[in-house]
């Protein structure tokens, strides 16, 4: 699957047009001024973010308490930058340069320097909070706190720190190198120059972005999730197999991956949690969730992370997405 979002990223890169006015140009200042980057969690979204930032000229400071994430990060990042290169995606020498940028850490403080840190962490809000009150008192004063949660409130996260003003949400989508959004959220407190600088960021990266109000789900996932969670329903309840589910998606919406390929890669674990909060959080049924899911993750089975999820991984390749017309 990421070979084939590979290949749609290569086929995607056409020219484009840069509209010079007075907003693209602060914009721009604003991406300038920013030359440090932390990020905090070595899992797949935290190294990807890192890689981003380091592919697009920023020093670059990962952090995660466990040295075994960092090394997991480590060889994540050098093989997804090598396939950048073998793609002509990227120059050998930006490559290059891009892991010299790369600096690994287990202590908060070397975060301290960051003109903006990104946490991406465990989809917990109680744990983000914790970690948001700890940077706010390790942070110079004029950095940017962003969270990557997929569904948990800006404005609440916000509210753990001395700077909400300063406090924003930049989702991004899985894996964060090859998929072209961000979704960006503001917090109640959240300032024009906190969105503006952030926005700038996202597009230095080279991506699209959407900015979303502060609810349950934010625009992505308030869509994505229920349809995932429809797909564990249809199989729940003996409508099709699994195969079948993914490929009538695939081949019948044009979707490069089926909904239950798509969960195993999000995560079930992660599918379940922003279930939750959409459950909670805009009180319908509708957001409840299936319990072939919840059963799945009681069992562990947490998709490609664990080797087995909807599909079982450790014993067949997983099924090759169609190519979009």
């Amino acid at each position: 699957q990421i070979d084939h979002l590979f290949d749609l990223e290569l086929q995607n890169r056409l020219p484009t047009t840069i509209i010079a006015g007075d907003q693209e140009k602060q914009r721009e200042k604003m991406a300038e001024m920013m030359k440090c980057v932390g990020v905090v969690g070595g899992g797949q979204m935290g190294s990807g973010i890192a890689q981003l930032a380091a592919m697009n000229g920023l020093d670059v400071w990962l952090m995660d308490a466990d040295q075994d994430a960092l090394s997991r990060a480590t060889a994540a990042i050098s093989s997804s930058v090598n396939r950048f290169v073998s793609k002509g995606l990227l120059s050998k020498e930006v490559g290059d340069d891009a892991m010299r940028r790369l600096h690994l850490t287990s202590n908060l403080q070397d975060l301290r320097s960051a003109d903006i840190i990104v946490e991406a962490i465990v989809e917990s809000e109680d744990v983000k909070k914790k970690l948001f009150k700890d940077l706010d008192r390790i942070a110079k004063n004029s950095a940017i706190l962003a969270s990557n949660t997929s569904s948990i409130s800006i404005t609440r996260l916000a509210s753990a720190t001395q700077r909400p003003s300063q406090v924003i949400g930049m989702h991004f989508m899985n894996p964060p190198p090859v998929m072209k959004l961000v979704e960006i959220i503001r917090g109640a407190d959240t300032s024009e120059e906190t969105f503006l600088a952030t926005k700038a960021l996202a597009e230095r990266f080279g991506k699209t972005t959407v900015c979303s109000q502060d609810y349950a789900g934010f625009i992505v996932n308030r869509i994505l999730m229920p349809m995932i969670n429809e797909a564990f329903h249809t199989l729940y309840t003996g409508v099709a197999t699994k195969e079948d589910i993914d490929s009538g998606m695939r081949h019948g919406t044009n979707h490069p991956m089926g909904p239950l390929e798509l969960a195993d890669l999000i995560g079930l674990d992660v599918c379940l949690s922003i279930m939750k909060v959409l459950h909670e959080g805009l009180g319908d049924s509708k957001y409840a969730p299936c319990p072939l899911l919840v059963q799945y993750v009681d069992a562990g089975r947490l998709g490609r992370k664990r080797g087995v999820g909807v599909y079982d991984y450790r014993k067949k390749k997983p099924i090759t997405p169609s190519p979009r017309l």
